[in-house]
């Protein structure tokens, strides 16, 4: 078995049923980072026995800690701090990797110097062609029409998922890469890896990491490195209020602070992107039983804009 000299990172909470099946196919890999640090906010030792077990296959060295705060983006910089190679490969904790994964991820970094991260392709979740109200949105926060917004990030900060389609080479070019399974230059990594910011879900914060790389390296996704993301539930998901409220606030950081977005036209897009996802909870009953805690949510956060600007 070849190991690479790669440092994987994994943030984990009450996972350790899906974590344990992350690391399986991890063992089924040709090749395997030379270690993995998993920073485990769990309130039992589920995850930690795993991390301790004899998996068949599996020859990356597991090094497993206690998570000092809990949240994604707080795990990941703390279990950074732990790693010692010179390459990153950012992992959810609820992922299976499809055959030569990593191999492919590597080559992709591998083949080009500039090149500062790549994502794999996530089959489950996917870009779809837009339909004309979406398109007509697109072009409006764009400022312009392209054949295909896929993994652009567009507007204030609209990201959009990369596409899979049998015509596009292996490694396509994109603007912002995902945190579920990414391989990163450890240089082209900003220090510390996430704002202090972006807490509890830390919703955009893959954008944000992404884009900050951007500026200066290659980013691109690897289109048959394969996984499917076996996204789990969590109590984080279900308050419809708190996520409506940090997707704004987070999509004004990234807009303002890091796109450099900060022009009368950039605010009114924003105000316009708000309206279309309010206005699209409104296609189903669950999006109507929602619509009070999104509304309220959403003004929380415009108080919070405004009041850091004074």
């Amino acid at each position: 078995m070849n190991t690479l000299p790669i440092s994987a990172i994994v943030p984990t909470r009450h996972r350790s049923v899906v974590f344990s099946r992350t690391l399986h196919s991890l063992a089924q890999q040709s090749v395997q980072p030379i270690e993995m640090i998993v920073v485990d906010g769990s309130e039992d030792d589920q995850t930690k026995d795993i991390c301790h077990s004899q998996i068949s296959g599996l020859t990356t060295q597991i090094k497993y800690y206690r998570a000092i705060e809990i949240g994604a983006a707080t795990q990941r910089n703390q279990a950074i701090d732990y790693a010692t190679q010179d390459f990153i490969w950012l992992m959810d904790d609820d992922i299976l990797l499809e055959a030569e994964c990593l191999a492919r991820l590597w080559a992709a970094l591998d083949r080009d110097v500039k090149m500062g991260g790549v994502n794999a392709m996530i089959t489950n979740q996917r870009y779809l062609p837009p339909g004309r109200i979406s398109r007509s949105l697109f072009q409006l926060l764009h400022g312009k029409t392209e054949a295909s917004y896929a993994g652009k990030c567009i507007g204030p900060a609209l990201n959009l998922l990369p596409e899979d389609r049998e015509d596009l080479p292996e490694i396509v070019p994109v603007e912002w890469l995902n945190t579920t399974c990414t391989l990163y230059r450890r240089e082209a990594l900003p220090q510390p890896l996430f704002s202090s910011n972006f807490i509890g879900y830390s919703l955009m914060e893959d954008v944000t990491l992404s884009l900050t790389v951007g500026k200066q390296w290659k980013l691109a996704n690897a289109r048959t490195a394969r996984i499917f993301h076996d996204s789990q539930p969590g109590d984080h998901k279900n308050h419809s209020g708190v996520l409506a409220e940090m997707e704004l606030v987070n999509r004004h950081f990234v807009m303002t602070k890091i796109l450099e977005r900060q022009q009368f036209c950039d605010y009114w897009k924003l105000a316009v992107l708000q309206l279309f996802e309010i206005a699209a909870l409104l296609q189903t009953g669950k999006g109507w039983r929602s619509l009070p805690a999104v509304l309220t949510g959403k003004l929380s956060a415009v108080a919070q804009i405004l009041g850091a600007q004074h």
